[in-house]
């Protein structure tokens, strides 16, 4: 005769309580993920993805992957986010400044509505804009730059990322702000733009302070001003627009975070922007953040949401005071 010990008997009858709470335990972390990036390899964004990534999978306990797609000023990505499956499985590391331009910039061909199509989970880090101009210009300090420069108007180059991108809106308020007449010159990446300013060829450029730090330690550049409303650790020499009397009508700080598709269950978004908070708490991914130039940011969902409202407003009218078109 067929006999089941009492040991055996609970353990069936807890097998169904076992197995309901992995079940929500799923859920609420999820499974394999991916980070969607909108951009090559190698950037800034891409680099703080990376360490998100590894961070959250041994937190999570499962495999988290970076997926580069880039394209279209990011909208390649972001389009293929808004269209995923809303089971957390599928995120985007959103360039959210950028996007807020684009969106008013672009309109619908962008393929996506910024605000609609996604739960911005977390914002994650400020990261802002400083002011460079090669070393060999012979000047040190900004209000040098400024007087150089009307010295000679229309002699001097501002370069940017392309027209519309966040650099060429910072140029075209710098301008305006200290009444100088520079020539904005587009190029496809900071990149390029970099090389011919070490050159010589161009007087000065916006750039992200992780591009500002790689290229110091050369030696052929000088970052003159920082663009947000503090200094940066990472430069802490270098004091703001503000500190040195000029005032644009906004800071140029780049805000980086995480979305998921528009449908993403409420409680699988808190969980994800728990767990990317215990996250960026952790020394090791301040630090990596820090050498970047990027400040960490935790707060909850409804604060990230919020942020970018607020973001696609600032730029919607920061564009039109600047009159920049596509």
């Amino acid at each position: 005769m067929f006999t089941i010990s009492r040991r055996r008997l609970l353990a069936a009858a807890a097998a169904p309580l076992t197995a309901h709470a992995g079940f929500v335990h799923a859920q609420n972390r999820g499974n394999d993920a991916s980070i969607i990036v909108g951009y090559p390899p190698g950037g800034s964004l891409d680099a703080m993805a990376r360490v998100l990534a590894q961070r959250l999978g041994a937190l999570r306990g499962n495999s988290v992957i970076v997926d580069n797609k880039p394209g279209f000023s990011g909208n390649i990505g972001a389009q293929y986010v808004a269209k995923s499956p809303p089971n957390g499985a599928t995120l985007l590391m959103t360039a959210l400044t950028t996007y807020a331009i684009n969106q008013k910039l672009m309109g619908a061909t962008m393929g996506y509505d910024l605000l609609k199509d996604f739960q911005h989970v977390a914002i994650v880090g400020y990261l802002p804009n400083v002011l460079i101009v090669p070393a060999s210009l012979g000047v040190n300090t900004l209000q040098d730059f400024i007087k150089a420069s009307k010295a000679k108007p229309g002699g001097f180059s501002i370069a940017s990322t392309g027209n519309g991108s966040l650099e060429h809106i910072a140029g075209e308020m710098f301008k305006r702000a200290t009444g100088t007449d520079m020539l904005a010159v587009p190029y496809k990446g900071s990149t390029p733009g970099v090389t011919d300013l070490i050159g010589g060829q161009i007087q000065a450029m916006f750039v992200n302070t992780t591009t500002a730090i790689n290229n110091l330690k050369t030696g052929r550049i000088k970052a003159l001003a920082i663009a947000g409303p503090n200094r940066v650790a990472a430069l802490p020499g270098v004091p703001t627009l503000a500190e040195q009397g000029v005032k644009m009508s906004n800071d140029v700080v780049s805000i980086f975070g995480i979305a998921a598709p528009a449908a993403t269950p409420l409680a699988a978004v808190n969980q994800l922007n728990a767990d990317l908070n215990t996250v960026l708490r952790e020394p090791e991914v301040n630090s990596r953040f820090s050498a970047l130039g990027v400040e960490v940011v935790t707060e909850n969902t409804a604060y990230a949401r919020d942020r970018i409202r607020k973001e696609v407003g600032t730029w919607n009218r920061v564009i039109r005071e600047t009159g920049i078109t596509l």
